[in-house]
């Protein structure tokens, strides 16, 4: 894919978040793909920032849902990303995979294979360190860690109501999973 049909991608990004509220939009694995997103996804998102944002150290910040390009198929919008507070002062509209520290996944119904499958790989072929993905339709979250050609060598499920903790380049973050949404078709022990 050239520079100027990833562009035209990306242009045509922006026309369908425009064109439909309420959807999260993202280029993976060359197309266009919309997943609706609902409550739960975004009070997940907000909680986990709130929870992460005292704990990082100076230089540090968020971007949420901002363009991520990995490659001519794969432009992603992760939920949070963790990367260098004066990156992310330049207020761009899209920020290289090469920046992030840590970055977290919230599960919707449509995003199971994405965010399960898809961004395992690519994050893990980017080098990001650190992946989380919450999902609160099995209420856990899965941390992978190690990252490899074909994905994450290191992985832990934690069910929600305990602690999440991740030892990154920036220093140890700490996720209390307990006040995290649970979708309510979930039928805990």
């Amino acid at each position: 894919m050239t520079v100027s049909e990833s562009d035209s991608l990306h242009s045509q990004l922006s026309r369908f978040e425009d064109m439909f509220p309420g959807y999260r939009t993202e280029i993976v694995e060359g197309a266009i793909v919309m997943s609706p997103v609902k409550p739960h996804h975004n009070e997940t998102i907000w909680d986990v920032r709130d929870l992460l944002k005292p704990q990082l150290p100076p230089g540090w910040a968020f971007i949420s849902d901002v363009a991520v390009p990995f490659d001519e198929s794969n432009e992603f919008c992760p939920d949070l990303a963790v990367i260098p507070d004066a990156e992310r002062r330049k207020n761009l509209s899209a920020y290289s995979p090469d920046l992030i520290e840590l970055a977290v996944e919230v599960v919707s119904p449509s995003s199971i294979r994405n965010d399960y499958e898809v961004k395992d790989r690519a994050y893990a072929r980017r080098g990001i360190p650190h992946y989380l993905i919450f999902d609160p339709y099995k209420a856990h979250c899965v941390t992978l860690w190690n990252p490899g050609p074909d994905g994450y060598r290191g992985r832990d499920t934690i069910p929600y109501g305990g602690e999440v903790t991740v030892e990154t380049g920036i220093g140890k973050l700490v996720i209390d999973t307990s006040g995290l949404p649970v979708d309510p078709s979930v039928v805990r022990p």
